[in-house]
């Protein structure tokens, strides 16, 4: 029922949200003497809040069209490679035209499947790509998967990795953001333990919930405050007609975004606040930076139940991967099978993923080289830091670059590493 009372507000609000933009859209017109006044710059900035705040956000595009190889400015081609109902894997290409052949690094980029969507790693793709042959995860909104596609869970998104990974080839680098820490690391150990070709040259876990008995914020806690079955009655929902994905069952996103703002609602806030007043006073790069950012932050997916239901309880009750009893299709994980290149990082303010839950990862993979291991934590920034702005760019960024150039190089002059 919480889903269709949304889906009706939503409704509801239509009529009012295309009365504000036609509204908005007069005062906003410098031929009416209206929107020279400060009443009508009021009535203005008051209308685009309102649409802001009711509209539905829909998928962004990735909009990276350039990058800079070796300082040339270089077209860039999104293409999807590898799909199935529930993701798509895009490759970034470059024009070598351009910039000449590339023989880069090829690395998957594996994008969290936790209510945003990949877009929301946007700039960490801008800053990967000049340097790196660059492939992401573009994971599919749950209520436009159809029933008929089956289910999703945790194992599936395990296999997801591993099929990706072999798709791409071997030598391929792997860099899980958040989420996707736990079960990139299973599905390392798995194909490490198999003897797998395929297995990942080199692992990276940014910000990822490998032990969140370490430090934990108030989304560990309130995992754990509250029971599976609490969980499955109450944030449950089945996909409403007319979506593709009808009577799927879901965890939604517009849930998860409420959870995630209440958590630093005079943040929220005050940044509408401050629109309001940018808008009255003109102030338009201000309003376009609140805009290019509250567009990415408020496109929410939904997520299959089963994948949620499921990490919740093996990651942030269970805590079954660091106490070695997580299971895939009825295997026991084993990380001690992991051998290659495993680099953590984490922010020091991160309030979602504390410190020290992403570098247990390597207590538990005891048969990596001390000289192939590596964890930094960048100091001054909280969970959006680690993947994305000028820290990123200028100080995580390159320690991820240069662990996989050395990596190569070892692999490449079989310098040995035992």
């Amino acid at each position: 029922m919480q889903y269709h009372a949304y889906e009706l507000a939503h409704a509801m609000l239509s009529p009012l949200r295309a009365q504000s933009r036609m509204v908005s859209r007069v005062l906003e017109n410098p031929f009416n003497p209206m929107s020279h006044t400060t009443m009508g710059k009021l009535m203005a900035a008051s209308c685009e809040v309102f649409e802001g705040i009711t509209r539905r956000y829909t998928r962004p595009d990735w909009s990276i069209e350039e990058t800079r190889v070796v300082g040339l400015p270089t077209p860039v081609y999104e293409e999807v490679v590898w799909s199935t109902p529930f993701c798509q894997l895009r490759h970034f290409n470059r024009d070598e035209k351009v910039c000449g052949k590339r023989y880069d690094p090829k690395v998957l980029l594996v994008a969290p499947m936790s209510g945003h969507y990949a877009t929301l790693l946007r700039g960490t793709v801008q800053a990967m790509i000049q340097e790196h042959n660059l492939y992401i995860t573009d994971w599919a909104d749950a209520r436009d998967v159809p029933l008929s596609a089956g289910r999703f869970d945790l194992d599936d998104f395990i296999d997801h990795v591993m099929q990706m990974i072999r798709f791409i080839g071997t030598h391929t680098h792997v860099i899980a953001v958040c989420q996707p820490s736990v079960p990139v690391l299973a599905a390392a150990a798995l194909m490490a333990e198999a003897g797998d070709p395929f297995r990942p040259a080199s692992l990276t876990l940014m910000g990822g919930p490998i032990d969140t008995r370490r430090n934990p914020t108030q989304v560990n806690q309130l995992a754990k405050a509250r029971s599976i079955d609490w969980f499955e009655r109450n944030v449950i929902h089945h996909v409403p007609w007319p979506n593709p994905g009808f009577m799927r069952r879901v965890y939604p996103g517009f849930i998860q975004l409420t959870g995630f703002m209440q958590m630093n609602l005079d943040r929220h806030l005050n940044a509408h606040v401050d629109l309001f007043n940018h808008l009255v006073k003109g102030d338009c790069d201000s309003a376009a930076q609140h805009r290019k950012f509250y567009d990415e932050y408020l496109a929410v997916m939904d997520l299959p139940a089963e994948f949620y239901l499921q990490t919740v309880q093996t990651v942030f009750q269970e805590h079954a991967l660091p106490d070695r009893r997580m299971k895939y299709r009825g295997h026991r994980i084993d990380c001690s099978a992991v051998g290659d290149a495993l680099m953590t990082i984490e922010g020091e303010r991160d309030d979602i993923c504390g410190l020290g839950q992403t570098v247990a990862a390597h207590d538990l993979c005891p048969n990596v080289p001390p000289e192939l291991r590596y964890h930094y934590v960048q100091p001054g920034v909280g969970h959006y830091g680690v993947f994305n702005g000028t820290r990123w760019r200028t100080e995580i960024q390159p320690r991820i670059r240069e662990m996989i150039r050395t990596t190569n190089f070892r692999k490449r002059t079989g310098v040995r590493t035992h």
